[in-house]
């Protein structure tokens, strides 16, 4: 598909999904006034990524994705509403990633369950455990190459070990680097860490304007909540 075409298709499919992030994020810091009105609690663990890159026909000019090495990173499980574990929820990973922004600072990547087709990962999607189902980073980055969508996708139900792919909008999944939590790696609900992946970006890649003001919404709701908490 064409970057063009890929990112209208991915702006109007996400739209409805960002202004519900944006409602619900409000809706969150009224009933229980929070850090983190979504996702408000979580674990933390260090993870180690080994990437092993692109082919040369599938580079992104994105560092991070087409070049193989080690990254050692942060990673922060967490469910959206805080339901009850017996009950469904849209689980969320939040990526800091050491020295993957293009001044050398850390990087944040933020996904949550979704599918993993053409639409349906634009779509969030519920589940039982944080291993049961697919995550992407629901709106598009653009990269030197187009509009490019990330993914994690578990291999086991405690989402220990896990496989980063990429795609343009509606492309075939691509994948690039595996990620495996550290044994005895826990370290808090990650609650203290600020997770900003505007201000945070990866090398190579930015936001589309519409998909910044989306997340902005949800980001204002929760700066809102968090002076209701203080």
């Amino acid at each position: 598909m064409r970057s063009g075409a890929g990112a209208r298709m991915a702006a109007g499919v996400a739209t409805v999904p960002g202004l519900i992030l944006q409602a619900a994020a409000g809706i969150g810091g009224l009933i229980r006034p929070a850090a983190k009105p979504l996702h408000p609690a979580g674990s933390l663990v260090a993870v180690t990524i080994h990437r092993y890159g692109m082919r040369d026909v599938e580079r992104l000019g994105v560092p991070f994705v087409d070049e193989p090495g080690t990254t050692e990173a942060w990673v922060r499980f967490s469910r959206a509403a805080g339901l009850p574990r017996a009950l469904p929820d849209v689980h969320g990973i939040a990526l800091r990633l050491s020295g993957a922004a293009a001044d050398g600072a850390d990087a944040d990547v933020l996904l949550a369950t979704t599918g993993m087709g053409r639409i349906s990962r634009f779509v969030l999607v519920p589940a039982r455990s944080r291993g049961s189902a697919a995550y992407s980073t629901l709106l598009p980055y653009r990269s030197p190459r187009g509009a490019v969508v990330l993914a994690a996708v578990p291999e086991d139900e405690d989402a220990s070990a896990m496989t980063l792919a990429a795609a343009t909008p509606g492309g075939q999944w691509i994948a690039f680097a595996d990620l495996s939590v550290a044994e005895s790696s826990a370290s808090g609900s990650g609650d203290e860490i600020s997770f900003d992946p505007i201000v945070n970006m990866l090398d190579g890649l930015s936001y589309y304007p519409w998909a910044t003001r989306l997340r902005e919404g949800s980001y204002r709701a929760a700066r809102w909540s968090r002076r209701v908490r203080d």
